[in-house]
């Protein structure tokens, strides 16, 4: 039976990773700031929800990140409209804006601080941490599994050996016993004979040259 981790992810923390994550998407957030909500809710670094949604819960839903990220370029259209309505904005930062919503990468200024820089670092220190520590991990198994391995093919040979001696002598136990066999063969035909040459009538001859019966 499979031993289950006291920190493995359960259906319902799985849920709330992607139901944060896709209203960050909707909303024009960012995922970092995602998962460092949901490491708030369910007591877990940002780093491990990063590195469970990029290894696990992402590919079962990329039809609902579609459709967020098409929520979120109406989002953006409906601000760069705002943005033309409004005489103080630059062209300039409309071209980038349409470009960065072409791109699903809207333009926020959460995206530009310095502190989503230091974040999105610390993310990817922490998912490299979260990797070594699940390389190791395997390192750990994989010699477990060598070493059983290695006992595994020395109870082989050793089984193997026994087999062959225990054939060994079966095959020497059976010749001795067709041996004693034909011994047994032979000295019944001998007491058959002896029997039978006991049977025959033996007769001599009397004064008068007649065959007299000796019993």
């Amino acid at each position: 039976m499979t031993a289950v981790r006291q920190d493995a992810w359960s259906p319902d923390d799985d849920l709330i990773l992607a139901e944060v994550t896709l209203r960050h998407i909707r909303e024009g957030s960012t995922q970092l700031a995602a998962f460092e909500e949901v490491g708030e809710r369910i007591g877990r670094t940002s780093a491990a929800c990063g590195f469970r949604w990029n290894s696990c819960v992402r590919k079962r839903y990329e039809d609902a990140i579609q459709i967020a990220k098409q929520q979120r370029q109406k989002r953006n259209y409906m601000k760069k409209q705002t943005y033309v309505a409004t005489p103080h904005v630059s062209a300039i930062n409309l071209i980038d804006t349409d470009e960065r919503a072409y791109k699903n990468d809207p333009l926020t200024e959460e995206s530009l601080s310095i502190d989503t820089v230091i974040r999105f670092l610390r993310q990817w220190k922490g998912t490299y941490q979260e990797l070594n520590r699940q390389i190791k991990t395997l390192e750990r198994d994989l010699r477990e599994k060598d070493e059983e391995l290695y006992t595994l093919r020395e109870l082989n040979e050793r089984l193997s050996h026994e087999v062959n001696n225990a054939q060994s002598d079966y095959r020497a136990v059976n010749d001795d016993y067709k041996t004693l066999i034909q011994i047994m063969d032979r000295a019944r035909r001998l007491t058959v004979l002896t029997e039978e040459d006991d049977a025959k009538p033996r007769f001599k001859m009397d004064a008068n040259g007649n065959l007299e019966r000796i019993e």
